[in-house]
């Protein structure tokens, strides 16, 4: 149930009434936006009468019921309006959200040595990537797999953060790594595999550096955004949701399909953040621009690129990952796109010497 304040309703108001609805086993949430503040109440509203809680103050201006069975992560909950998930970068501080520039997030799939790393990290961030990805810990159908260089990968992370400046997006497995992970990484990766350990979702939730929460291969709209309701009900409201493809039931020309419907199914359904990885949502590099320039002019928020130097060498994901001319390259193509859709940074000027 959320309570809708008029606009310019007093902060002493809303105070008031949080405390009231306290006293009455609920929690309050204040949610301000750009017009109104909303008070979300959480908890046994079933018995609650909209009319009568609107009685309560003149500075009411509705009461409404959230039908759908995630809260938090509802439309609804904001009144219609978008979220916005800020991360602080050693460049700058980088805003996910639907009325903001496409965040592009690049990298390989797995940190495999320190001179790898930091080429990639300084090449992506050359095209105009603002994150970069790459896994310490990489969970792997087969275990005979390479599974990643764990806590040492974390430190070449460091590194490449400190050579480029880009922020860091990589992905937790187990609660016990958490912090470690959280000391290195600026936004929490948490994996297709993983979506619904809730276990971690819970962990997650509980610290406070933002999440990225990958549709399980099999997950519905709906069981997504029950997942991404465990990181909020657990106190973390910035969340990234990353549709990353599904398995359907042909795998021999793709290797998973990649589901752009879910861009505005999801901006009707919910205020979080989008992104979209055409890497693993295809699996094959000649496949990722097209899908990344369409899911750039269908709306996403953010794009997740996976690009290695030496995609015949990599250790995991080659065949999906493209190489640093070929990421410059797309770079220049969605910028394109982005620009006719409003959704681009604008190029940089380049300085003019002075004679």
């Amino acid at each position: 149930m959320i309570v809708v304040m008029k606009i310019g309703a007093p902060e002493t108001e809303v105070t008031r009434l949080s405390q009231e609805f306290t006293t009455w086993g609920l929690t309050p949430e204040k949610i301000v936006g750009k017009h109104k503040t909303v008070i979300g109440l959480v908890g046994d509203t079933v018995d609650l009468d909209p009319l009568q809680l609107q009685d309560m103050s003149v500075w009411i201006e509705q009461v409404l019921r959230v039908e759908k069975p995630f809260k938090r992560v509802s439309r609804e909950y904001r009144h219609g309006e978008a979220s916005e998930v800020t991360v602080p970068t050693p460049n700058a501080t980088v805003t996910f959200s639907e009325h903001h520039p496409v965040v592009v997030v690049a990298g390989p799939c797995s940190v495999e040595n320190e001179a790898m790393i930091i080429e990639t990290a300084q090449r992506v961030k050359a095209a105009g990537a603002q994150f970069l990805r790459g896994g310490a810990y990489k969970p792997r159908t087969s275990p005979y797999a390479f599974q990643g260089h764990g806590e040492s990968a974390l430190e070449l992370l460091a590194a490449a953060r400190a050579a480029s400046g880009l922020g860091i997006i990589t992905e937790v497995m187990d609660t016990a790594d958490l912090d470690r992970i959280a000391e290195v990484a600026d936004v929490l990766q948490v994996g297709a595999r993983n979506m619904q350990n809730f276990s971690l979702l819970k962990k997650v939730g509980a610290q406070d550096k933002p999440v990225l929460l990958k549709r399980g291969m099999s997950a519905t709209i709906e069981e997504w955004l029950m997942a991404a309701e465990y990181i909020l009900a657990a106190g973390n409201p910035n969340v990234i949701l990353c549709e990353r493809g599904i398995r359907t039931f042909d795998r021999q020309y793709a290797r998973n399909t990649l589901d752009l419907a879910v861009i505005p199914v999801l901006r009707s359904l919910t205020h979080l953040p989008i992104m979209i990885d055409p890497s693993h949502g295809t699996g094959k590099a000649e496949y990722v621009p097209s899908m990344a320039m369409a899911a750039v002019a269908a709306g996403t928020d953010s794009l997740m690129i996976e690009v290695h130097p030496n995609p015949a060498k990599a250790l995991s994901d080659g065949p999906q990952s493209l190489t640093p001319d070929r990421f410059d390259q797309l770079m220049q193509e969605l910028a394109v796109i982005g620009h006719a859709v409003g959704r681009w940074q604008p190029p940089l000027v380049p300085s003019v010497s002075r004679l």
